[in-house]
């Protein structure tokens, strides 16, 4: 995957500003993928809608899975649903979610094989940010170009619409387009319209917006509702990521009571 040349879109500009090592933000979402930096001072199990790159530029990031095994590399990859937990004491980490409708997606897919659990990762740990995040921003290549058609239908109606009439406008029935979401992504593609309706909410505090007004413009019920869906896709709270774009000095991962403190039972 080259980067190319010509002009370098916004989603990538925003990445190397946010991952790279000057002082900025330290959290975003993108089409495709979120991010943060920050230190990990661990957390209880939890799972995520996505894919999970977790990056230690100085030393190893460590994870554990739901059976206690500790898996630690300077990258690591988590796939969707897969239950773990951050161990503390890495340092400064950069954490990628990406969501598996992308082409990044496809190369993480490869990677993890047929397994459920956590790999290590050193080749992904010298992915140039600027490719990471143009493929994260591109369509997949090997989903089903119905399971795709069904996403981009999704992010392009305003109002919540029953999936069966997604399925109906993809030629698809609706067991049909489930069984394909299910055994291509691992997951219902109702994880696709959360993400969307998060991508929302994190634009908003972003202009500075508090969680409630954020909650309102994702079209989530309340601000209960929003914390609860975005711990469970990115492991994050409203108040962690608003902290995470107010002060970029503050270590974000793992802020007691806000990041990677998800029960068992999430996602």
């Amino acid at each position: 995957m080259g980067t190319g040349g010509g002009q370098v879109p916004d989603a990538v500009r925003h990445v190397q500003r946010g991952v790279g090592r000057e002082p900025g933000p330290r959290f975003g979402v993108e089409e495709g993928y979120a991010w943060y930096r920050g230190e990990s001072q661990g957390g209880s199990v939890h799972r995520h809608a996505a894919f999970q790159l977790v990056l230690s530029p100085r030393g190893e990031a460590a994870l554990a899975g739901a059976d206690g095994t500790v898996v630690r590399a300077a990258a690591l990859l988590v796939p969707p649903m897969t239950a773990h937990r951050m161990l503390p004491g890495a340092g400064q980490l950069l954490t990628v979610f990406v969501e598996p409708h992308s082409a990044l997606a496809d190369r993480l897919r490869r990677r993890c094989g047929t397994g459920p659990g956590i790999v290590a990762v050193p080749e992904l740990g010298r992915l140039d940010e600027a490719e990471l995040g143009r493929a994260a921003a591109l369509p997949s290549a090997g989903l089903d170009p119905r399971l795709l058609a069904a996403a981009a239908l999704l992010e392009g109606l305003e109002e919540s619409v029953p999936m069966d009439v997604v399925a109906a406008r993809v030629g698809l029935s609706p067991q049909r387009l489930r069984a394909l979401a299910r055994q291509q992504l691992g997951m219902p593609l109702v994880r696709r319209r959360i993400w969307l309706k998060l991508r929302r909410s994190a634009e908003a505090l972003g202009e500075g917006r508090g969680p409630a007004e954020a909650a309102a413009a994702g079209g989530f019920t309340d601000q209960a509702h929003l914390t609860r869906r975005m711990r469970e896709m990115i492991g994050m709270t409203p108040a962690a990521v608003l902290r995470a774009l107010r002060e970029p000095t503050a270590s974000v991962a793992g802020a007691p009571g806000d990041v990677h403190r998800d029960g068992p039972g999430d996602g």
